[in-house]
């Protein structure tokens, strides 16, 4: 029988419940996360920072990893989902970001959700939920994103930043200091700090590498000087969207080759380490049921193999609106050990060298760390 994996473990604090508590601590509410009251904040998310890999990593990390805390990222662990999921304090079944790339039913095609946005796909009308940056504005409080220039006009990013204004600055210390800056204006204010440069190298190199750790050197440096400047009524939140884990050439399996794993299947949607299988619209229940059967007898010893009714009854997206599950894949799966799919045709990606890989449900990639600093450290 399968397992089916619960989205978040019992009454754990999520990454969902970030971004609503900060700005709860901004007008006089309390959130899931207890956080003392603070005028101004800065939320910096650290893209790929793990608990595992920080904490294997701590002797680089001084202010980052001398103190504990973490939460549940959520599912499935790739910055698209994540990344929503903490700007509107919604879980993927309704925000509507279900993975990296996602079936557009209406248009018949699987699209990146980083990147793919078109006019065929509004950023404005796919993503259903209001940002925690809206709901901000009616109380208030002003919201500022502080990232790269490249991101500052993509598709995800209206998606997701709805209701804050957009500060583009290229470098880690750039980016720090525009975010102190901010915090300090007058007034109430909520600073997003997005620092994308961990999980691009782990993609590349691993966080095992030694550009991973100098990455993670500077930006702890740079928390450092961050936290020692705040005054006391400006607090300081650290977390990640995800963690990452290393998967090497072993571990990449090509699939697409097998007929009975690709046996009325039209689309490959999700990612690597979470693949979401897509039925042609009149694939027979046997067919659906063979192929589904297949997959659990080749990969039920290192995958969670589950139909789509499975994974929603499980709660793995949370709620589901049903604009969304059609989204979601007829059947998905879910590694459990350190391997990664490719389809390997046309309908699919072909196996690379990326070694770095999230979007299961291992504890290196659901848990990520929760550091408090400033007035929220009290």
């Amino acid at each position: 029988m399968t397992t089916i994996v619960p989205a978040r473990p019992p009454g754990a604090v999520s990454l969902a419940d970030v971004l609503p508590s900060v700005l709860a601590a901004l007008t006089g509410g309390a959130g899931a996360v207890p956080l003392p009251p603070a005028r101004s904040a800065v939320v910096l998310l650290v893209d790929g920072l793990g608990s595992a890999a920080l904490g294997a990593r701590r002797g680089h990390a001084r202010h980052l990893g001398s103190v504990s805390g973490s939460l549940f990222s959520g599912f499935p662990t790739t910055t698209a989902s994540a990344l929503t999921t903490f700007t509107t304090g919604r879980l993927p079944g309704e925000h509507g970001l279900v993975g990296y790339s996602v079936l557009d039913a209406e248009r018949d095609r699987v699209v990146k959700q980083l990147s793919g946005w078109d006019a065929g796909m509004r950023p404005g009308t796919w993503q259903l939920s209001r940002t925690v940056f809206e709901a901000a504005a009616h109380l208030g409080v002003r919201s500022a994103a502080v990232g790269p220039a490249r991101y500052a006009r993509s598709g995800l990013t209206e998606a997701i930043l709805r209701g804050a204004s957009y500060e583009a600055a290229e470098s880690i210390a750039d980016r720090f200091r525009r975010a102190r800056e901010l915090v300090a204006a007058p007034g109430a204010t909520i600073v997003y700090l997005y620092v994308p440069e961990l999980d691009m190298i782990a993609h590349r190199l691993g966080w095992q590498s030694d550009e991973w750790t100098a990455a993670l050197e500077e930006v702890d440096g740079e928390v450092g000087r961050l936290a020692a400047s705040l005054g006391p009524d400006e607090g300081l939140l650290v977390t990640a969207d995800h963690g990452v884990l290393d998967v090497g050439e072993r571990g990449r399996v090509v699939f697409g080759d097998q007929a009975a794993l690709v046996d009325g299947v039209r689309h490959v949607a999700g990612e690597p380490r979470c693949l979401q299988l897509h039925f042609e619209p009149d694939a027979s229940e046997a067919v659906r049921a063979s192929t589904l059967a297949a997959w659990r007898s080749t990969e039920a010893d290192r995958a969670w193999v589950v139909t789509r009714e499975e994974a929603v009854q499980a709660g793995w997206f949370g709620p589901v609106d049903g604009v969304v599950a059609p989204r979601i894949g007829d059947v998905l799966v879910a590694a459990r050990k350190g391997v990664v799919w490719y389809d390997g045709r046309s309908t699919g990606g072909q196996a690379g060298s990326m070694v770095g890989q999230h979007g299961s449900w291992s504890s290196d990639e659901t848990q990520v760390p929760l550091r408090r600093f400033g007035a929220f450290a009290r």
